[in-house]
């Protein structure tokens, strides 16, 4: 008898918790969401959230309110999001850092793959290699050929040690064999400035920053780093085209919650997610800032992450990269 009282009281104990979860899931959001940003406001991560933003407040009926926490490569609002209550109040805006990361801050307080879990991918980017118009190349074959000529003596500005753009540059050095050095800047902005003034002669960069150089000639479009052309720029050829395809590089931007998050609140916030980008208005405002909108459930975004992880990892290993 005694045991059939436990047993009877255990089961009602997991359908009392169960209901619980699922009332407060069905009752989400009730307040303000978090999304945090790792960076300052204006960059590109930043501008993905904010264009999310204003969309999820109409769709959710609560205010989505963008924050900005900066710092670590973004490791520091990773890890904010990381140890908050699972109740899909605090999100992540995360991009091509929560890959790298792992691998650039080996002593990161958090664990990328257990303490987070993905909503939904929102987007992804390629770079783009270009070079000053004073450069004597307008294909990437003889960019190459050039480099061959001298090696160790061209370089090539990025937009921090660490970037999606220092490792675009440094797996095609690997892949196309060749020296050319990496000159790190503190943001996108004074780099494209340097380029421009030829203080450096190419740069790995984010499309949206010098899309409007490349219109106006003062820079040259060699390849693009992603697997398809992009919409912004769809005359320039992949590095897949051009014979390189090991050199591909694709940026991923997506919303993350910390792991134990209600199920039935992730699917809310991921059918939200899909219903915004969805929108004529966001899908534009994201081919603006370079950004590929391509909505990709929380399960095929886990996947990537764990695809992208270690092949990072690798690169960053024999590029010896370090952050200081």
């Amino acid at each position: 008898m005694k045991l059939l009282l436990r047993q009877v009281f255990s089961l009602c104990t997991i359908f009392f918790l169960g209901t619980i979860q699922f009332v407060s899931a069905q009752g989400y959001p009730d307040k303000s969401i978090r999304l945090m940003v790792g960076y300052a406001p204006g960059g590109l991560t930043d501008g993905v959230a904010r264009t999310l933003a204003p969309q999820l407040t109409e769709i959710l009926g609560k205010q989505v309110v963008v924050e900005n926490r900066g710092g670590g490569g973004s490791s520091i609002a990773t890890d904010v999001v990381a140890k908050a209550p699972a109740d899909g109040y605090t999100l992540l805006m995360a991009d091509q850092a929560l890959i790298s990361n792992p691998s650039l801050f080996p002593a990161l307080p958090y664990d990328t793959l257990k303490d987070l879990m993905p909503v939904a991918l929102v987007g992804t980017a390629a770079s783009v290699i270009v070079v000053n118009a004073s450069v004597p190349v307008r294909d990437l074959k003889s960019l190459i050929a050039l480099a061959k000529s001298k090696p160790g003596t061209l370089n090539y500005a990025s937009g921090g040690n660490g970037t999606m753009t220092h490792l675009a540059g440094e797996l095609f050095k690997q892949v196309a064999r060749v020296d050319i050095v990496h000159v790190p800047y503190k943001g996108t902005g004074p780099a494209v400035v340097d380029l421009l003034g030829g203080q450096v002669p190419m740069m790995f960069s984010s499309i949206g920053p010098v899309a409007q150089y490349i219109k106006s000639g003062q820079l040259i479009a060699l390849a693009v780093t992603g697997d398809s052309r992009s919409p912004a720029l769809p005359n320039i050829p992949t590095l897949s085209e051009l014979g390189l395809a090991q050199a591909t590089v694709i940026g991923y931007w997506g919303v993350m919650t910390p792991t134990g998050t209600p199920n039935d609140v992730v699917e809310k916030l991921a059918k939200s997610i899909a219903e915004a980008v969805k929108r004529p208005d966001v899908n534009q405002r994201l081919v603006n800032l370079g950004i590929d909108p391509s909505f990709v459930v929380g399960a095929r975004y886990e996947k990537i992450l764990n695809a992208e992880i270690p092949k990072w990892a690798q690169v960053i290993k024999q590029a010896n990269i370090r952050i200081d």
